[in-house]
């Protein structure tokens, strides 16, 4: 058990949610504190600001996307997943200044041109995509998972594309 301050941020519906009550318990369980729940807008920078000890527990559903955005460029990282159900998974975001990066598994984002070439280069052993979004220039935001971030940058470099940064490790 941690000495933290869980607050789980969920977008949906709370009432009837079975998935919203096994998160509420999975973070009981694991900080021994029942968490704040936060159903509205999310401000990860003021709370974090706040409360230096927080942990934000963020709902990845299956159909979840770009929700990693707003880490990029910030001094919140992700510093563990839950798995809560094949259908939700529970990223726990910390202040960069609190974090112990202690997981292989690091979140890195990039912008890449998708194109047959990089991902030809680009393997499973190096990195797999945890998610993607369009841009309106052609490009495709991308959060890959990998283990070792220099072989991910040399690929993405090789192939013309760019590294957008680490957004945490779990």
């Amino acid at each position: 058990m941690t000495a933290t301050f869980p607050i789980l941020y969920w977008p949906r519906k709370t009432t009837t949610d079975a998935e919203y009550q096994l998160a509420r318990k999975v973070i009981n369980n694991e900080t021994g504190a029942m968490p704040t729940v936060v159903t509205g807008d999310l401000d990860i920078e003021t709370i974090l600001s706040e409360h230096s000890d927080a942990q934000i527990y963020y709902p990845v559903f299956c159909e979840s996307t770009g929700w990693w955005g707003e880490l990029l460029g910030g001094d919140a990282v992700v510093t563990n997943k839950l798995i809560i159900s094949p259908e939700c998974q529970l990223m726990v975001i910390e202040s960069g200044k609190n974090a112990k990066s202690s997981g292989k598994n690091q979140l890195l984002a990039a912008e890449i041109y998708p194109t047959s070439g990089f991902f030809k280069k680009m393997n499973s052993g190096i990195a797999t995509v945890a998610d993607m979004l369009a841009t309106d220039a052609g490009t495709i935001l991308a959060l890959f998972s990998g283990k070792n971030q220099n072989q991910f940058i040399n690929i993405l470099e090789s192939t013309g594309n760019s590294y957008l940064g680490c957004i945490g490790r779990y």
